[in-house]
């Protein structure tokens, strides 16, 4: 007789991995970060629980685009207030915080609910090479 193993929430192990953005795509970057958020790199993937590990992406600002996107891409926000939207390009918004690049492209790549979430907080994104999770000794993912 088989049966579907689920794991309990005591007997996932997180692991921590650190990803160096630079020179790196950005889809393409987004869509392994989310995979590892997400746990869909672990055997024990189930889909309604957060089995991912943590995510630590360092030279948030030399991130790359392919194509016109730099010129073109557009990064829109919205106050909630009547006349509240802000629209900002790709290389403005690089050069003013390119932690929320990585973090927008991430973000609609998880699923759109609680567990989606969940999942975001897992993921720390910084300017710069410097990052404070020296303690939790991160694996380098990709160079």
């Amino acid at each position: 007789m088989n049966k579907t193993s689920t794991p309990s929430l005591t007997s996932i192990k997180r692991n921590w991995f650190l990803v160096d953005a630079e020179g790196q795509t950005l889809g393409r970057l987004a869509s392994e970060i989310a995979n590892i958020l997400r746990g869909k790199n672990k055997p024990s993937f189930t889909p309604h629980l957060d089995t991912g590990d943590f995510v630590i992406v360092v030279n948030a600002e030399k991130i790359e685009v392919s194509g016109k996107k730099a010129s073109q891409k557009l990064y829109r926000r919205h106050s909630g207030r009547p006349g509240g939207m802000k629209i900002e390009k790709f290389e403005t918004l690089r050069d003013r915080i390119p932690e929320r690049i990585i973090e927008q492209a991430v973000k609609g790549m998880l699923p759109h609910n609680s567990l989606g979430r969940q999942q975001f907080k897992k993921l720390k994104v910084y300017k710069g090479s410097e990052h404070p999770h020296d303690a939790q000794n991160p694996v380098l993912l990709r160079s």
